[in-house]
C-alpha cells in the first residue's frame, strides 16, 4: 500500500463527503479513500471511453442523434422557405389584383365624370335649340 495514494485518497473521499455529507461524510469519505488505496472519489478507476465501452456507444448514439436533428432542422428549414415563398406568391397576386381593380375604378369614375359632362352639355344644347 503506498502512502502517497492512501493520504491523497483520504483527503479526496474527505472533500467529497465534506461537500455531499457534513463532517460526518468528510470522516467516512476520508476511510472510505484510505482503504481503498484510490485517490479518486468514488474509489475506483476514472471511466473513460477506452475502459468503458458503454461511454464510446453512447457518444456514438449521441452524435447520430445529433445528425438525425440535423437533418430534421434542415427539412424545417426548407418548410418554412416553401411557406414563404408560397405566401410571396400569393401576395403578389393579391397586390396586382387590388391594382387593377383600383385602376377599374379610376375608369369607371373617369366615365360617370363624362358622363355628367355630356349630360350638361346635351341639356344646354336642348336648352338653346329649343330656343328657351
Amino acid at each position: 500500500m503506498n502512502i502517497i495514494s492512501t493520504f491523497a485518497g483520504g483527503a479526496a473521499g474527505a472533500l467529497t463527503g465534506l461537500l455531499s455529507g457534513g463532517p460526518l461524510g468528510a470522516a467516512l469519505g476520508a476511510v472510505s479513500g484510505a482503504v481503498s488505496n484510490s485517490n479518486s472519489p468514488s474509489g475506483g478507476v476514472n471511466i473513460a471511453p477506452n475502459t468503458d465501452p458503454t461511454i464510446a456507444a453512447q457518444q456514438n448514439a449521441n452524435q447520430q442523434y445529433e445528425f438525425d436533428n440535423f437533418l430534421l432542422m434542415e427539412q424545417e428549414m426548407n418548410h418554412q422557405l416553401a411557406m414563404q415563398q408560397q405566401s410571396q406568391a400569393f401576395n403578389d397576386v393579391e397586390d396586382e389584383k387590388t391594382e387593377q381593380m383600383r385602376e377599374t375604378n379610376t375608369l369607371r369614375e373617369v366615365a360617370m365624370k363624362q358622363r355628367e359632362a355630356d349630360d350638361k352639355i346635351v341639356k344646354e344644347f336642348i336648352k338653346t335649340a329649343g330656343g328657351e
